[in-house]
């Protein structure tokens, strides 16, 4: 518990990816992400990536899911890319809980469970992506909803099934778990406690050979070494830009669309009529009736000042609505009488109720001719995206047909350009502060994530207006450079690591000095050499959680170690070894009335209850049975990685 508290409070990547769950069983596979879901790319179907009870996950099912997480998490971290999601976890977490999704849903129908089709049918009503102008589901606009996001009618509603049959199982599984004031008090102690210790670094430069490697040395080295002179993967795009104008002429609306149209919005452009009442409420018939002599001659709010009660003024409300307020009887004798009448006694669920009519607001209704103008830019606006979603689907179709991204561009006029080499992040590869254009930026990823050259694709740039039709050119796969154009680098590589290697040696000698109780700073002096000065550590352990991901490595060393502890770590890339001594620690003091303490209970409690979910997610995968396709996921966690 202690350890993943802590972990809660550390990573803000890390706290993204546990809210993952969380948001899937929020609809993340519903209206949200899905109407904004770009994939990074692959064939439809996929590659087997787990069998889970008598169902399937396949890799592009896993491709998804990874593009929509990564999606919400850079609306905090804008800068997080697909890389570096995938080297911290990111890809991981996200399988298993497309894999808990697909167990929870086999787990929920093995057990009687069920998720109609009329429900799911209701989840897609709410996309807006997918409505017409009558506010209901259009056919067509549904089908350019599916191809644009490259999914079939039966994924959307497989994935959707999971989601509802996990927000029905999963959601409150851990709702109002609530953990004890003594046992909050005593991790807070741990959590607020202080601790002081040295940290010193024996720098490989110290270390290093005063003498240049021989060529073959260096060769050899640098042919055991090439892992970490990697070049990352480049790619060339060509791509042109054209515009909605490409729509030469648009049919106008027809006179039956904008009847159907009309009819579609009947109830708004009805006349209608409501309503502003006062109304009080008496006990019985008979109070009722003194109440409304009484009012003969005084207000009604006076009458109910004299009786100690108050009366409730309405909000304008429509003949229907004011019935559930109060009663129909009250509703029908609100609407038949003049402002300013007071009426009753008239029986209501609550007691007897005298009415008073305060306003009376219409609205006029519209005529079919009246509403023209409001219905015509609806309609063209319509008309408009439908034969822009026609052209989309034409020119996609030539491009499955086998025409090329110069034939499309030859079609429609257009100027073909190309990038020098890019990778992923966007960046003009050897070119420091040189990026992609920014009409890439929306298709980046997918051109990433094309499996060989020449697959022309069209995608919008800005919806309804601009878009794009690109291919990748040329693929410069990952490699190694070759030696002469990194020869300084790996020189200074070659030494650091011989440095590190006496560095070790010497930092063994160091921690048995300390462990037999010399001082840190005295032992590490006695070598002779230049080194940076002993850090002398006092803190308690908030800030250094507070740090987060930042917080350097031989401090974080420091606050898991034990009182009295040395322990050696290295530093990373050959820079030197670190030697972390624990000096003391001191336990905080929390009082049983500390303001921080509720603050403590509520983040033991959200994690005791993402235990509790994990708990259940594991019992459920347990029961149906899991088997994961390795080969298939690490083909998939290479590739969105950037590897070969």
């Amino acid at each position: 518990m202690l350890q993943i508290f802590r972990k809660s409070l550390g990573s803000k990547l890390g706290a993204g990816l546990g809210l993952g769950f969380l948001l899937i069983l929020g609809m993340a596979f519903a209206a949200g992400d899905i109407a904004g879901n770009r994939s990074f790319g692959g064939s439809a179907g996929g590659d087997r990536a787990a069998t889970v009870g008598n169902g399937r996950v396949d890799s592009t099912d896993v491709e998804r899911a990874v593009s929509r997480t990564l999606e919400n998490l850079r609306r905090e971290q804008p800068t997080v890319t697909l890389k570096d999601f995938v080297a911290q976890g990111g890809f991981d977490q996200v399988l298993r809980n497309v894999i808990d999704l697909a167990a929870i849903h086999e787990f929920g129908q093995k057990h009687g469970m069920h998720i109609g089709n009329r429900l799911i049918d209701s989840e897609i009503a709410k996309l807006p992506d997918v409505q017409g102008p009558d506010g209901k589901v259009s056919d067509q606009l549904y089908r350019a909803f599916l191809q644009q996001r490259g999914l079939t009618d039966a994924q959307l509603r497989r994935e959707l099934g999971n989601s509802l049959m996990a927000r029905q199982l999963v959601a409150n599984a851990d709702f109002g778990v609530v953990v004890p004031g003594t046992l909050v008090q005593r991790y807070a102690a741990v959590i607020t406690e202080r601790r002081t210790g040295q940290i010193g670094l024996l720098t490989s430069a110290a270390f290093a050979p005063k003498t240049l490697p021989s060529e073959s040395d260096l060769a050899s080295w640098y042919a055991g070494n090439q892992k970490d002179f990697m070049r990352p993967e480049r790619r060339v795009i060509r791509f042109a830009t054209f515009t909605d104008a490409v729509l030469k002429t648009v049919p106008a609306p027809t006179e039956a669309e904008i009847a159907a149209a009309y009819e579609a919005k009947k109830t708004k452009y009805q006349a209608s009529e409501s309503r502003k009442v006062s109304q009080l409420i008496l006990p019985t018939e008979s109070a009722a009736k003194a109440a409304l002599a009484e009012a003969a001659g005084k207000s009604l709010e006076a009458v109910a000042a004299a009786k100690g009660l108050s009366v409730a003024a309405l909000a304008p409300l429509e003949k229907s609505a004011l019935a559930i307020q109060t009663s129909q009887a009250a509703a029908n004798a609100a609407f038949a009488a003049p402002k300013g009448k007071v009426l009753g006694p008239i029986k209501a669920p609550l007691g007897w109720v005298l009415l008073r009519v305060d306003a009376i607001e219409g609205k006029a209704g519209k005529t079919l001719d009246q509403a023209r103008s409001e219905l015509l830019p609806e309609l063209v606006a319509q008309k408009r995206r439908a034969a822009l979603t026609d052209f989309s689907a034409r020119i996609e179709e030539e491009f499955d047909n086998g025409s090329t991204l110069t034939d499309i561009a030859k079609e429609l006029g257009l100027t073909l350009n190309e990038t020098a080499p890019l990778l992923s992040t966007g960046q003009v590869f050897g070119q420091n502060g040189k990026t992609a254009p920014t009409e890439l930026t929306p298709v980046l990823s997918t051109a990433f994530a094309m499996e060989s050259e020449g697959q022309p694709q069209l995608a919008e740039v800005e919806p309804g207006k601009q878009f794009i039709v690109f291919d990748v050119a040329q693929i410069q796969p990952s490699a190694a450079a070759p030696l002469a154009e990194v020869k300084q680098q790996v020189l200074t590589e070659y030494q650091l690591s011989k440095g590190a290697v006496a560095a070790r040696a010497a930092a063994l000698k160091i921690e048995a000095m300390v462990k037999r109780g010399a001082d840190l700073g005295t032992a590490l002096a006695s070598l002779g050499l230049p080194l940076p000065e002993v850090e002398q550590v006092n803190l308690p352990r908030e800030q250094v959680q507070q740090m987060g991901q930042q917080t350097p490595p031989p401090l974080a060393m420091l606050f898991a170690l034990a009182k009295g502890q040395v322990k050696l770590m290295a530093a990373p890339r050959n820079r030197g070894w670190y030697v972390v001594k624990v000096t003391d620690v001191i336990p905080g003091k929390v009082a049983p009335n500390d303001p921080r303490l509720p603050q403590f209970q509520q983040t033991m409690a959200s994690v005791a209850s993402q235990e509790y979910s994990l708990q259940l997610r594991a019992a459920m995968r347990a029961d149906v049975g899991v088997k994961r396709n390795e080969a298939t996921i690490n083909a998939l966690k290479t590739r969105l990685s950037g590897g070969n």
